[in-house]
């Protein structure tokens, strides 16, 4: 059948605010033209993140009722550890309140100035916190991922070339790991291949340096590579997922997003010596290590998340429903990256917005529009998140592609919201060159498109 419905049945519901444009005129500059400052209470659809906007099973809840509070050796770690070890195969599991408590630490350790850390595409944070200690972030995707309408199966691979190319030039002493983000969220949420990930952790053995997995989307990572990679169609996700965590040395997980709650995060490792490290920073900073600033009920959540986040009709019903979202876009005229992500539909916004230049922030330009328009809160990802000034020439560099995405919340929407959603961009995309680009008037040093402010022009 080509009716996809959602392989869970409704159990509470959330009632939403609608808002008339007048009110939305006034909260969205009251925010500074920042979404990020909108009070939620006034989003009708939220499409800012998918990151611990999930809604919660059943067995998720009652794991929460379940959940052991004591300080040290909570029957609830306990069983947290096995799933993850199980899953993952890692010997060393370490708790975080969520993935950038992971990067922290992990950066923490293994950054500092001099070190160049590569990745196929860091995304914020893990980025904000190898530059925080001193090191470089290098992003290293494939050609093909660079072109937004081109479709390719693994869109999110690293190039293999340019890796070894780096690592020869600045020398593999100065490089203490390498990084894969799966799926690459700031490529557009498009996978990364078996085949790639092989071929990466080939050239790490070959100069002795270590690969860490960005592993916050793992579950659709492997979904991905079971429909697309040769020979991978009859094996189960679990054991892809289990193929891609034995490529790799370690791994940051937020399990905000393939955990399937609203807090967590994990480090994993192999290595002693460094698990030993991070142990004894963690609990200087998040708390013993069997709780890891954690309740022993937000554990118990997590370890059921990560069973379920591995079902595969529930795979199946999330990377359809967000397809049908690109797909829905795409017949409306608005161009996309191509094919749709696992996690997110982006937005070409220097298409949709062809009028106005990277300086005036199309990307940004269009997430108010669409608020302004109908209440959808997403967010950009092109200058205002990733673009920087040049010291050297003191102008501003900004990122190959200016694009807005559209998170979709695990298990949150039906598909007459999505329905809801394309006609709205639909609309604003048929009035498009009224969009009015943006000046930014205010911004932190570090991770600014969180708190910037900005005015039209």
């Amino acid at each position: 059948m080509k009716t996809i419905i959602e392989p869970f049945r409704i159990k509470m519901v959330e009632p939403l605010r609608l808002t008339t444009r007048e009110e939305r005129e006034a909260i969205l500059r009251a925010a500074y033209f920042n979404p990020f400052r909108i009070p939620a209470e006034a989003v009708l659809i939220d499409l800012l993140t998918d990151s611990g906007t999930a809604a919660m099973s059943s067995e998720q809840w009652a794991g929460m009722l379940r959940g052991d509070e004591s300080y040290a050796g909570a029957k609830s770690w306990y069983r947290f550890e096995a799933v993850m070890k199980e899953l993952t195969g890692m010997p060393h599991v370490l708790p975080t309140h969520q993935g950038r408590a992971s990067e922290r630490i992990l950066f923490e350790l293994l950054g500092g100035p001099g070190k160049v850390v590569p990745s196929n595409s860091h995304f914020d944070t893990t980025r904000a916190n190898i530059e925080h200690s001193g090191a470089e972030a290098v992003d290293l995707l494939c050609e093909e991922g660079k072109k937004p309408r081109l479709r390719r199966p693994f869109k999110g691979n690293m190039d293999v070339a340019r890796l070894e190319e780096l690592i020869q030039k600045v020398g593999p002493q100065r490089i203490p790991v390498v990084m894969m983000t799966v799926t690459n969220n700031t490529g557009g949420g498009q996978p990364v291949s078996l085949e790639n990930l092989r071929a990466v952790r080939q050239v790490c053995d070959r100069y002795g340096i270590p690969l860490f997995l960005d592993a916050c989307r793992f579950a659709e990572n492997a979904y991905f590579i079971k429909l697309r990679e040769p020979g991978q169609h009859q094996r189960s996700v679990r054991q892809i997922v289990r193929d891609m965590f034995d490529l790799a040395d370690g791994a940051t997980i937020s399990a905000k997003k393939d955990g399937l709650v609203n807090i967590g995060g994990v480090l994993l490792m192999r290595d002693d010596q460094l698990a030993q490290r991070a142990n004894n920073l963690l609990i200087l900073t998040e708390g013993f290590m069997t709780y890891g600033g954690l309740a022993g009920r937000d554990l118990e959540a997590m370890a059921q998340g990560f069973l379920e986040v591995l079902d595969e009709d529930y795979l199946h019903y999330r990377i359809r429903s967000v397809e049908y979202l690109g797909e829905g876009l795409l017949h409306a005229g608005i161009r996309i990256v191509e094919p749709p992500g696992g996690h997110a539909v982006y937005i070409d916004a220097a298409d949709f917005c062809e009028h106005l230049p990277p300086d005036q922030f199309p990307g940004q330009a269009l997430v108010c529009a669409l608020y302004r328009h109908a209440g959808i809160r997403s967010v950009e990802i092109g200058s205002v998140m990733f673009g920087r000034i040049d010291p050297s020439t003191g102008r501003m560099e900004h990122p190959p592609m200016q694009l807005v995405r559209l998170a979709v919340p695990r298990r949150v929407y039906t598909q007459s919201h999505i329905d809801y959603v394309i006609e709205a961009a639909a609309e604003v995309y048929a009035d498009r060159y009224s969009i009015r680009g943006l000046r930014m008037i205010e911004a932190p040093p570090v991770l600014r498109h969180f708190t910037a402010r900005f005015e039209e022009i």
